[in-house]
């Protein structure tokens, strides 16, 4: 089984105390946010084909990372930079840091172990299009020969998400919007040819209506990616998460509200106080209870 950890909060930022415990334990329970019953997860060695992890802050990571490397388990890290301002992102690092973070782990780990996105694109008077081709553009040329592929989509629009975009909007004084497919696409294809002119692989994850010549499906759960960093083949089935998915079959183990990086257009957290408050009720828990996220 693959494990990703998780698209459903920042593991690598906040929680690699906990991963690493749990690790050292050899499994972990995984909370349903609808039902709450619990699921047993086995993070052993053998029972796991390779490690997804998703972040924007890897620092706090890096010894469980050697930790992996030294026993010989296979990993990928999607790293997110978009550099947006602090009206849309207020506790991020800089995209100086983060892209340095990239650059130095990539050296140390492979360039094939990490992958760059660049999602959600978000249109807002403080991010129009031509901030997305001149921002995109310098974060490329950096990243350029540290990874091959970036990952790009539009923000999903959930009502959470509306939410806490228009309140930043109202409390910054800015606007947004969710543009039409056509104006969408023209967008995608600009950044997907500065990509490809910089070397990079342009993919679009699971937004198939979007789909643009130069620009094919994301695999963001990658078999072959894992299987190359493994150096021997990682077999799993392809298992979509939505439409136009193409991951291979994983187990995610984190949870929402539990990510504090308050950007305003997250689909995972229904507010930055609610992730707060979550984390400061788990640093009161001992090791023994902190079994899930």
């Amino acid at each position: 089984m693959i494990i990703s950890a998780s698209y459903r909060t920042d593991i690598p930022a906040f929680h690699a105390e906990w991963f690493a415990e749990r690790f050292s334990a050899g499994f972990c329970e995984v909370r349903n946010p609808y039902s709450n019953a619990t699921t047993h997860v086995s993070l052993a060695h053998e029972n796991v084909d390779g490690f997804v992890f998703w972040t924007r802050r890897l620092t706090p990571f890096l010894p469980m990372l050697n930790r992996l490397k030294d026993i010989g388990a296979a990993f990928v890290v999607h790293y997110t930079i978009t550099g947006y301002p602090r009206e849309l992102e207020p506790a991020l690092p800089t995209w100086q840091h983060a892209v340095r973070e990239v650059a130095g782990a990539a050296r140390q780990f492979g360039p094939r172990t990490f992958v760059w996105r660049y999602d959600p694109v978000l249109l807002t008077s403080i991010t129009p299009p031509s901030f997305h081709r001149e921002n995109f553009s310098q974060l490329a040329k950096i990243l350029t020969g540290e990874v091959d592929e970036v990952i790009l989509s539009f923000a999903h629009i959930y009502q959470k998400t509306r939410r806490n975009i228009e309140r930043a909007a109202n409390h910054h004084g800015f606007t947004w919007r969710d543009p039409e497919s056509g104006e969408k696409r023209a967008l995608l294809a600009d950044l997907a040819a500065i990509a490809a002119k910089t070397g990079l692989r342009p993919t679009l994850c699971a937004q198939p209506e979007l789909s643009i010549d130069g620009l094919e499906p994301a695999r963001c759960i990658d078999a072959a990616r894992l299987s190359d960093v493994k150096g021997k083949p990682v077999v799993a089935r392809e298992k979509s998460h939505r439409t136009g998915c193409l991951c291979a079959e994983s187990r995610d183990i984190g949870a929402y509200d539990t990510c504090v990086h308050g950007c305003v257009y997250c689909y995972a957290v229904r507010t930055r106080e609610i992730a707060k408050q979550a984390l400061l009720i788990r640093s009161r828990l001992t090791p023994d209870d902190r079994i899930s996220l």
